[in-house]
C-alpha cells in the first residue's frame, strides 16, 4: 500500500482529484462511454420531469446562487439586484410585463429597476417575497440590494471627495 506522501509524489493534484471525483478506468474511451451514458440517463430522467417539478428546480438553482452569492465576501457586478430579478422572471417564464401586473407594479418602474435606472422599492421587495410564496424572503432581496450600495458607497470616488470638505476634525488614530 502506497503512502500519502508516495501517491503525492507520483500524481499531480489534479490526478488525485479526479480519481475521487471519477474513480475507475483511466482509460478516455472507458470514461467517454461512461460520461455519455451519463448524460443519456439524466437527459431521460428531465423529460420524464412535470412542468412544475422543472420549475422547481429552476428556482431553487436561482435560489442557491443567491445564497452563495450574499454568503460570498466578493462583490460581483454581474450579480445585481437586477440581475436577479431579471432571472426570477425568465424562470417563471413570464413577460416583464405579465410579470409586473401579477405584482401590481408599473411595468415601467419594473423596466427601470431591471434595467438598473431606479432602486427597487420596500413595496417591490416585499412584493417579490409574496409572490415566490416566501421561497425568495424579502430580506434576500434586500440584502442583494445592500449588497449593490455597499460596492457603490465604498467605490464612489466623487461622493467621497465631495464629502471630505464637511468633515472639519477627524479622530487623530485608526482603529
Amino acid at each position: 500500500m502506497k503512502s500519502l506522501k508516495d501517491i503525492e509524489k507520483a500524481y499531480t493534484p489534479e490526478e488525485i482529484a479526479e480519481s475521487f471525483v471519477f474513480p475507475g478506468s483511466r482509460d478516455a474511451k472507458d470514461r467517454e462511454v461512461l460520461l455519455e451514458a451519463f448524460r443519456q440517463h439524466r437527459k431521460e430522467v428531465s423529460g420524464k420531469q412535470s412542468e412544475t417539478t422543472r420549475l422547481i428546480s429552476k428556482l431553487l438553482q436561482l435560489k442557491y446562487l443567491i445564497e452563495d452569492y450574499l454568503l460570498s465576501e466578493k462583490f460581483n457586478k454581474e450579480y445585481s439586484f437586477a440581475f436577479f430579478l431579471r432571472e426570477y422572471i425568465t424562470r417563471l417564464q413570464k413577460k416583464n410585463k405579465q410579470f409586473a401586473g401579477e405584482i401590481d407594479v408599473d411595468p415601467t418602474e419594473l423596466s427601470q429597476v431591471i434595467n438598473q435606472h431606479r432602486k427597487p422599492t420596500e413595496k417591490l421587495i416585499i412584493r417579490l417575497e409574496i409572490h415566490s410564496n416566501r421561497n425568495f424572503p424579502a430580506v434576500m432581496w434586500f440584502r442583494l440590494l445592500e449588497k449593490d450600495r455597499a460596492y457603490e458607497l465604498k467605490h464612489n470616488k466623487d461622493l467621497i471627495e465631495n464629502e471630505k470638505k464637511h468633515v472639519k476634525e477627524k479622530l487623530a488614530f485608526s482603529l
